[in-house]
């Protein structure tokens, strides 16, 4: 078991090391009170004063918070968690690299199944019996979670992320998720797609990042608290 935090706190701090791992920005030197003439400036010239864009009294701060001293100039609104890290991965690309992921597991599952003789289905001489046996669809879920979980905690992308250059990354920080976050995400995309509603549950899931605003998650990113950004 692991002793990380919840995903919700976005698996802990990164490592220093991680490449992806959003850094602060650089500090800038401080600026004079407006109405006063930067430091070392000449004295008694009317164009030594900076000019104030906001219209204020010298000596006063600009109206709404905002000025050359950065942040929100309309009342400190919370930061964009999105800044600092790549632009978001297209719906369009998500879904063909969960379609690869899909197929390269499947061929897997298959042979797996096949070794051990769990049938998906059989036949008979008079029809086609469906009947999916819970062996298979156990064994499905453990690859098709184990194969997410991994190489997402391992570098955010898997095959077909990596193939199609995007990956997935911690909402808060950017960082690559931890080996917790990455196995909740897992779940959430595949458990209920190897037991019960295969292409329901998939379209649902992944296909809310079509609609979702503004981070693009599908329902196993919100669980997880994550989002899926371009590498190119």
């Amino acid at each position: 078991m692991t002793t990380e935090p919840p995903p919700g706190s976005g698996g802990g701090e990164p490592p220093e090391d991680d490449p992806f791992r959003k850094r602060p920005p650089q500090q800038e030197p401080p600026q004079p009170p407006y109405g006063q003439p930067p430091s070392g400036a000449g004295q008694g010239s009317p164009y030594d004063a900076p000019h104030d864009p906001y219209g204020s009294a010298p000596g006063q701060p600009p109206p709404y918070g905002g000025g050359p001293q950065g942040g929100d100039p309309y009342g400190g609104y919370p930061a964009d968690p999105l800044s600092g890290m790549p632009p978001l991965a297209d719906s369009g690309k998500r879904t063909l690299a969960r379609i690869i992921d899909m197929i390269l597991v499947f061929i897997v599952v298959s042979l797996l199944a096949w070794a051990f003789g769990v049938a998906q289905y059989t036949v008979d001489a008079d029809d086609i019996e469906f009947g999916k046996t819970f062996g298979r669809e156990l064994l499905a879920a453990i690859l098709y979670v184990a194969y997410d979980t991994i190489l997402t905690a391992k570098s955010g992308q898997t095959l077909g992320k990596k193939w199609l250059g995007m990956r997935v990354a911690n909402l808060d920080n950017g960082s690559t998720p931890s080996a917790q976050t990455s196995l909740i995400r897992a779940l959430v995309l595949w458990v209920p797609f190897a037991f019960c509603c295969a292409c329901v549950w998939t379209a649902i899931c992944g296909g809310w990042s079509y609609f979702d605003k503004p981070y693009k998650q599908g329902l196993h990113d919100k669980a997880a608290k994550t989002v899926v950004v371009s590498t190119r």
